[in-house]
């Protein structure tokens, strides 16, 4: 299973996408493992589980932000045939079947949860706290909005995700972690290793004739696919979406402003002071310690006369929300710095106050926040007008009217997509400019034809796109001359990898009678060395790539791996393994310990999720899922 990982994480894509998917691995396996499931019914459910059914808009939905998350995090797009060659549709299927079915056994078992307790949790929610450190209903609505949600929507997901982490916990949330496994997880995140190697590349290949052109034919004929002309659609686009500049432009100074007022508290770090307080049993004390003050003692002697250490007085750095006493709080807040209170009765007993230090409020300014501001409030107004846009053009579509005759009607135009192929790409082989960032509208296009009406996409993050497909340009094989350089770049790429790949061979054929620093002067080459690799880790000279194999080597063992590249070749010796010791009360084994606490936790989930398959009925309909996921129905 390691060495598993180890392979899927072998270039950046992989690395991100695993990262993400591990967490899924036990609940799915364990729904997709078990029996054939797979049956067409409903044209518009993708899957069931007793009596909850998964449609297909809640998981093109839930399939399109989750897309957008991840490409989000990996800062580019990621396209469909990336996401299916990786299995990430099937893996939030089942991630979305085992949850359903999570929430079908809290339904049987009559679990509830109230409205109060629900608005409990979101309140306490650090994420939705002020610059005062409270809720923060403004801060509270822009999250949700930004990640898709509606408040019921939110309101809804949270309520069903605190019964669901209720039954997890309750049938696994106590999991003992073996410390052999602990150790184990441990040495094989930490083992380091080092090595000595030379890098063989195009500057050892010497040099390199042109091809002649039987040469260039004979290599093209053999690799015509390679070159071959990916099917390509012209596409009228026309979008509606939140994020419009124009909308942002047409937000005035001044509405800006009014709305700056009327959310001031996100932009206020209140004031802080740091107190603190003598407690007394009753009001007189306090009033006795408060003449003794006037009359000349200090704050520090009253405290030690009560056998009161610093610890025991000083509240630290507050605000004034943050204190539990009002009665305490509005009379430390008042008080200049150095000066003690009168005696205050407060909730808690009779206290004397003394404000310490001071920091004063801060204020963003509005000129910080201002195109933030326009945004949200734009934001905000398209909403309605999106929707009210959104119903003219589907009512108008309902009636028999083509798209281009509504747009026209209504003041809009599309925008014209010359070319475009599966992966989002044009004839250039770069990305396509216009289009929205949805997966799914590809997918639409290639599953749909010229003069087919299609279903509106709705967008990640608000909004909605209109597809139409205008014409369709087939696959094809393309000729030599259209494809000269590249088939001469390939060509030549490939005479480099024969001819280093013979030197290496070579060379590593040495090392196993020489030393390595004779070896590599015999070859002509730059002996480097290297230490401290860890599994999953690169630095500045070897690729991710090449420490992998690193891993698979033993101790004086000799490798010889292909580069990132088929023009670079990497021959190496492992000198020394480091293998890492485990103090069980340090806090890497408490995190590694977690990480595996984790891991067993989601595993016993999974084989739950898999007993509640079989005890509540699952089924999925492939037809279903294909057609979102290609348009197709095959």
């Amino acid at each position: 299973m390691l060495r598993g990982i180890r392979t899927a994480t072998s270039n950046w894509f992989g690395r991100v996408i695993t990262g993400i998917i591990l967490g899924l691995i036990a609940i799915s396996f364990a729904i997709w493992g078990i029996g054939d499931i797979f049956r067409g019914f409903g044209q518009s459910t993708v899957a069931s589980i007793g009596r909850s059914e998964i449609t297909i808009e809640q998981f093109r939905t839930t399939y399109n932000e989750r897309l957008q998350q991840l490409a989000r995090q990996i800062g580019r797009p990621v396209t469909p045939d990336q996401a299916n060659a990786l299995g990430l549709p099937r893996q939030l299927l089942g991630q979305m079947l085992a949850e359903y079915a999570l929430d079908e056994d809290a339904r049987r078992m009559g679990l509830r949860l109230s409205d109060a307790d629900i608005a409990r949790k979101i309140m306490a929610d650090p994420t939705f706290r002020g610059a005062n450190g409270q809720f923060d209903r403004g801060r509270f609505d822009m999250i949700i909005r930004q990640a898709g949600y509606s408040e019921a929507r939110f309101v809804t997901e949270q309520r069903k995700l605190l019964l669901r982490r209720e039954v997890a916990e309750t049938l696994a949330g106590s999991i003992a972690v073996p410390q052999t496994t602990v150790a184990v997880q441990y040495r094989f995140a930490n083992e380091q290793r080092s090595i000595d190697y030379v890098v063989f590349d195009a500057s050892q290949a010497g040099d390199i004739p042109e091809p002649s052109a039987d040469e260039l034919t004979r290599y093209f004929n053999d690799r015509k696919s390679v070159f071959r002309a990916p099917e390509y659609r012209t596409l009228d686009v026309f979008v509606l979406s939140p994020d419009d500049s124009a909308r942002v432009a047409a937000v005035s100074d001044d509405e800006a402003r009014k709305a700056y007022a009327d959310r001031r508290s996100r932009y206020v770090t209140p004031e802080r002071r740091e107190v603190q307080q003598i407690p007394f049993p009753t009001i007189e004390e306090a009033r006795a310690a408060a003449q003794k003050i006037t009359a000349g003692s200090t704050f520090e002697q009253i405290a030690a006369e009560r056998s009161l250490k610093d610890t025991d007085i000083n509240l630290g750095m507050v605000t004034k929300a943050g204190m539990l006493d009002a009665a305490v709080a509005d009379a430390a807040f008042k008080l200049p710095a150095g000066q003690v209170s009168e005696p205050v009765q407060g909730r808690f007993g009779s206290v004397l106050v003394r404000a310490v230090k001071i920091e004063p409020e801060k204020v963003q300014p509005f000129e910080e926040v201002a195109d933030t501001l326009k945004r949200e409030i734009a934001t905000e107004r398209a909403k309605t007008d999106i929707t009210d846009q959104h119903n003219k053009i589907e009512d108008e579509r309902g009636a028999g009217h083509p798209l281009a005759e509504i747009l026209q009607k209504l003041g809009h135009a599309p925008t014209r997509i010359g070319a475009v192929d599966r992966s989002g790409r044009g004839p250039d082989g770069q990305p396509v400019k216009g289009l929205p960032a949805s997966p799914d509208l590809v997918a639409r296009a290639f599953g749909s034809d010229v003069g087919v009406e299609n279903d509106v996409v709705r967008l990640p993050g608000g909004g909605y796109a209109w597809i139409e497909v205008m014409a369709v340009t087939p696959s094809r094989e393309r000729t030599l001359d259209e494809v000269k350089d590249r088939v001469v770049q390939r060509w030549r790429d490939d005479e480099i990898a024969k001819r280093i790949k013979v030197k290496a061979d070579a060379f590593a054929d040495k090392l196993k009678n020489t030393g390595f620093a004779e070896a590599a002067a015999s070859a002509g080459a730059r002996q480097q060395s290297t230490w401290g690799l860890k599994r999953g880790q690169t630095n500045a000279a070897v690729p991710a790539k090449i420490v992998d194999e690193v891993f698979r080597t033993a101790k004086d063992g000799i490798g010889n791996v292909e580069g990132d590249q088929p023009t670079t070749r990497f021959v190496f010796r492992v000198t020394d393994v480091t293998v890492p010791t485990l103090d069980p009360a340090s806090d890497d084994s408490k995190r590694v310990s977690e990480l595996v606490r984790t891991s067993l936790f989601e595993e016993v989930l999974g084989q739950y999720a898999a007993y509640l398959q079989g005890e509540l009925g699952m089924q999925v309909n492939e037809r279903a899922l294909n057609q979102i996921l290609t348009g197709t129905t095959n």
